[in-house]
């Protein structure tokens, strides 16, 4: 994917694609439901993916297991992208795009894969340049 596309404004279909395919549900629903299996939520609640739509907050459903549990490679790919400075709302579109890194598979589809690095090489790929 072009870098140009991490310059110019998020596509709106991106939030609806993600909100039909995985969920999008506001951060205070997020917070709610991990105060209810969590003593303190708060660890967690700071490992989250979170994307900036107009006046509100969401957590892509992308980066939860069926038991609300997060996606161990999801993390580590979230956590590189601060490291780099990405922006949460590219890494999310990042997440879900076609990635020529990946042979063309979307990052999202590889999360359960088991090794995160693929994903690490062709995140930096994307973002850092060249190493």
């Amino acid at each position: 994917m072009p870098a140009a596309t991490y310059r110019s404004p998020v596509p709106e279909r991106l939030w609806e694609r993600i909100r039909d395919e995985f969920n999008l549900p506001a951060l205070e629903q997020v917070r709610e439901r991990f105060s209810a299996v969590h003593e303190d939520p708060a660890p967690v609640m700071r490992q989250l993916v979170r994307v900036f739509i107009d006046e509100g907050t969401y957590c892509p459903g992308f980066q939860f297991r069926p038991d609300l549990s997060l996606y161990p490679v999801v993390v580590g790919l979230f956590e590189r992208a601060m490291e780099l400075r990405i922006p949460h709302n590219y890494f999310a579109l990042w997440m879900m795009v076609p990635c020529t890194g990946l042979r063309g598979a979307r990052p999202v589809d590889l999360r359960e894969n088991g090794s995160a690095s693929p994903l690490l090489a062709a995140l930096e790929r994307t973002f850092a340049g060249p190493a």
